[in-house]
């Protein structure tokens, strides 16, 4: 072989490996970090439950653990059954009442953390129902994340008497004892 042929061929299958190497890498996905989960789907809610009554507002309770990476804030919770729905936390007035308020900037829930939504406590301030929830029932309950993601639950209606706290100073409202 002379030397013009052996230097063409030698370049030519340099010119092939090259091509053959950059149609691999066209094909070929990049590595990419994988994205970090949505709030929603960081969430596990369990133990779900509604307090029975035929009054137009109630409570909603349960746990809610993080099982994400990154803390989550729940920003808004609706459902289909209730004209609205507004995260609550219960807290001492000046005058040594517990009363119902509206949790200012939502439930955080840190890394690993879980988050049990208790009467006297936080928990789903449920209002406007235009028909009486009845034990035994199943509903679901929609939240809304400070990224943007959603997520829905499902539920229980449970009876349940107890616990007294007011929702404004002049309105009591009756959240019972414990679930049956």
């Amino acid at each position: 072989m002379n030397l013009t042929r052996r230097t063409t061929t030698i370049a030519g299958i340099a010119i092939l490996a090259l091509a053959l190497t950059g149609c691999a890498a066209a094909g070929t996905p990049e590595a990419t970090e994988p994205s970090p989960a949505t709030a929603a789907e960081s969430l596990t809610v369990t133990d779900a439950w509604v307090k029975a009554t035929d009054t137009d507002m109630t409570g909603g309770f349960g746990l809610l653990e993080n099982t994400g990476d990154a803390p989550i804030t729940i920003e808004r919770a609706s459902a289909d059954f209730a004209g609205m729905i507004e995260l609550h936390e219960t807290v001492q007035n000046e005058g040594g009442e517990m009363v119902m308020q509206p949790k200012k900037g939502g439930f955080v829930i840190e890394p690993g953390d879980t988050l049990a939504l208790e009467p006297g406590a936080d928990h789903l301030m449920i209002m406007g129902l235009s028909e009486p929830l009845v034990s035994g029932t199943d509903l679901t309950v929609s939240l809304e994340f400070s990224d943007g993601s959603t997520s829905t639950f499902s539920t229980v209606v449970k009876d349940y008497s107890g616990a007294n706290e007011k929702y404004t100073p002049e309105t009591e409202m009756d959240m019972g004892d414990a679930p049956k």
